[in-house]
């Protein structure tokens, strides 16, 4: 497996569902970009089945230029229920997320990773909310295992609006936390127009998801995810703004929805590779 024009393009490995490391390596082939932004919690979890992965990965040319990882107890059945139980920010669910960040640590160090991404949750709008210092004490814990191993952290956008996240990030003042844009969250949570925020976030920027959606006709709902180049993203916006910005890193197609990822993947390439920069 080659890599050929799609130098900058990787794909969400969960995107793809796998159950086994020759599954995931199988579906890249498929789609022809052999870079991977890789979930860490399968090969924590299953080492049995997922151990090998590297090696595969070696093998066939594969390169990993990022992990992901998910929080305990997540639940993304309706908006205030993702918002209860989001990220780092439950109570209840904090020392066993902390155990699986120094775990997630030691398999990206193992991978030569140097970004992983994730949800931190609902970030607080205001400073003088309570659940504001908490969530800033625990991103501060996180950063700062991270840091130790030279690893970078990026939080996912889209739970808050882009000034929310800057003003969060400004007063966390840590060169190793940023995000991962990805603008059709923007869409999906309706929390503003996805140009104006990568602008606002310029500053923070770790890697960018391909994904396209549209807003949702009702307060407080999801939007729709849809095959990217076919939503309400402005691609073109997207594209020059990073241009303009100097942004010089990944792209990693992500795809949640719809049960053809491996076709919806191919296309969200096929539409994507003539606009990213050289």
């Amino acid at each position: 497996m080659s890599d050929s024009t799609h130098g900058r393009l990787a794909v969400c490995s969960w995107s793809l569902q796998p159950e086994t490391p020759e599954a995931l390596l199988h579906h890249l082939q498929d789609i022809g970009i052999p870079r991977v932004q890789i979930a860490l919690d399968p090969i924590r979890e299953n080492p049995s089945v997922w151990g090998k992965y590297v090696a595969l990965c070696e093998k066939q040319g594969v390169s990993n230029v990022s992990g992901m990882m998910v929080t305990v107890g997540e639940d993304y059945t309706t908006m205030e229920t993702i918002k209860e139980t989001g990220g780092v920010v439950p109570d209840a669910t904090w020392p066993e997320n902390f155990k699986h960040f120094k775990d997630n640590i030691q398999v990206a160090k193992d991978m030569g990773l140097e970004l992983v991404t994730f949800h931190a949750g609902f970030l607080p709008h205001e400073p003088s909310d309570p659940n504001f210092a908490k969530l800033m004490d625990r991103i501060r814990q996180i950063g700062e295992l991270f840091g130790e191993h030279g690893i970078r952290l990026g939080f996912e956008t889209g739970q808050e609006t882009a000034e929310t996240l800057k003003a969060f990030l400004d007063q966390l003042a840590m060169p190793n936390v940023g995000v991962n844009f990805d603008p059709a969250n923007m869409i999906l949570y309706d929390k503003g127009d996805p140009i104006e925020a990568l602008k606002v976030l310029a500053p923070y920027l770790k890697q960018c998801h391909i994904k396209d959606a549209n807003r949702t006709k009702e307060t407080g709902t999801w939007g729709e995810e849809v095959t990217a180049g076919t939503g309400q993203v402005d691609w073109d916006g997207f594209f020059k703004t990073l241009a303009a910005l100097g942004y010089q890193g990944d792209f990693a197609i992500e795809r949640e929805a719809g049960d053809q990822r491996v076709a919806d993947i191919i296309a969200a390439k096929n539409f994507a590779t003539p606009l990213i920069p050289a």
